[in-house]
């Protein structure tokens, strides 16, 4: 369930920090008649987001067994993909958001209110539906009924009520340190997505050694344990891994996570919050 709070919480205040900045800008700035079309793409970008999570839980259950493996194991892989360029992504243009949604938004409102529309959905929308995709590629790997996905709402309701916190001026966190943070946790949770994705192709046929297990520690750490289902939930840990999940796991968590807090873990990370310290309701 942690695994999945975190994918929530961290996807979930990237998608909240945005409409922030969208929605303080226009209050700021005295365009508070644009508001609608704005709230009007984010609406259509939470929507399509939900309608692709469930898409994705329907239509798996209506293939075979091997299908099924098949579209997990990819899915797995290009949600790991997709997260590990976010992390390092939004690690790295943190500081330049506003300005960037700044600029958008300007070019959006000299064009009229279906640019508003388009612009709002696009910057949601994204997050929307990579936390979409990673949810449920995680939520498969962990196998563990509606705990995951508990997680996940939980994580996203968490990130909600941060955002608004930030708005409204009465919380302010050093979002540098925390993207950072989570950001790696974040690779050590992919990883386990990974190794898990690797696993479902060679159910499906798609990948050799599936009966080539690297060690077994089943009886040490029983799968239906909680100790088990803790470090599965957590990490999605495998006690009978295969050498090849093993080595997919092992070749992408150590190099990734090395990169990742070398090249911005020493940074000096400077507090920033979605306000100004002349207005109290304006953008970082």
């Amino acid at each position: 369930m942690f695994g999945n709070y975190l994918i929530g919480l961290r996807e979930g205040l990237e998608a909240s920090l945005v409409v922030c900045i969208l929605i303080a800008y226009l209050v700021k700035t005295g365009r508070k008649d644009k508001l609608p079309p704005v709230w009007a793409g984010i609406t259509a970008a939470v929507v399509l987001s939900m309608a692709f999570g469930a898409v994705l839980q329907y239509g798996s259950t209506q293939l075979t067994f091997e299908a099924q493996e098949a579209l997990g194991g990819s899915l797995s892989i290009i949600a790991v993909g997709l997260v590990t360029w976010m992390v390092f992504w939004m690690r790295r243009t943190a500081r330049h958001l506003k300005a960037e949604l700044h600029g958008k938004l300007d070019a959006a409102l000299a064009m009229g209110t279906v640019a508003l529309v388009v612009t709002s959905f696009l910057a949601v929308g994204r997050e929307g539906l990579e936390t979409a995709l990673f949810i449920w590629s995680a939520v498969q790997a962990t196998n563990d009924g509606y705990n995951p996905i508990i997680g996940a709402a939980l994580g996203l309701l968490t990130s909600v009520v941060l955002g608004w916190l930030f708005y409204r001026g009465a919380l302010k966190i050093n979002l540098a340190k925390f993207f950072t943070w989570t950001g790696a946790m974040l690779v050590v949770v992919a990883a386990g997505v990974l190794a898990y994705g690797v696993h479902d192709l060679q159910e499906a046929g798609w990948l050799g050694g599936l009966h080539d297990v690297a060690f077994d520690i089943s009886s040490t750490i029983p799968k239906d344990s909680w100790y088990g289902t803790l470090l599965k939930g957590v990490f999605n840990f495998q006690p009978d891994p295969t050498v090849l999940q093993l080595a997919v796991w092992a070749a992408y968590l150590i190099p990734t996570l090395a990169i990742f807090l070398g090249v911005f873990g020493g940074k000096p990370a400077k507090p920033v919050t979605p306000k100004t310290a002349d207005s109290a309701k304006s953008a970082a």
